[in-house]
């Protein structure tokens, strides 16, 4: 499934908003299956905690698009697909962070 830029801010939130609840559900995951999962815990906190701020500076009109990767992405890259499935979308919601909005039709 590929995922379209955002066009809209509001859409740009609801992606950082599903990047939560996918956050949120890979946590439940791995805390329920801690002999297969249990490393993911290791860099969920720090998923979380950044999605977490990026969300609020959102919502509070303090965030601005900047050339420059968002700070947990040097541990999105790190951690392997089977552990992070939602990978595709943290890196479309960097992307967007790094180039804007896509540009409306």
């Amino acid at each position: 499934m590929t995922m379209m830029k955002p066009r809209t801010p509001e859409e740009y939130v609801d992606l950082v908003q599903q990047a939560l609840f996918e956050i949120e559900e890979l946590r439940a995951a791995a805390e329920y299956d801690m002999e297969e999962m249990g490393e993911a815990l290791g860099f969920v906190d720090e998923l979380e905690a950044g999605m977490r701020a990026l969300l609020e500076s959102m919502r509070d009109g303090s965030y601005r698009f900047a050339d420059e990767d968002l700070p947990f992405m040097a541990t999105v890259e790190r951690v392997h697909e089977s552990l992070l499935p939602f990978k595709s979308l943290l890196r479309l919601i960097n992307e967007t962070h790094r180039t804007g909005l896509a540009a409306g039709d």
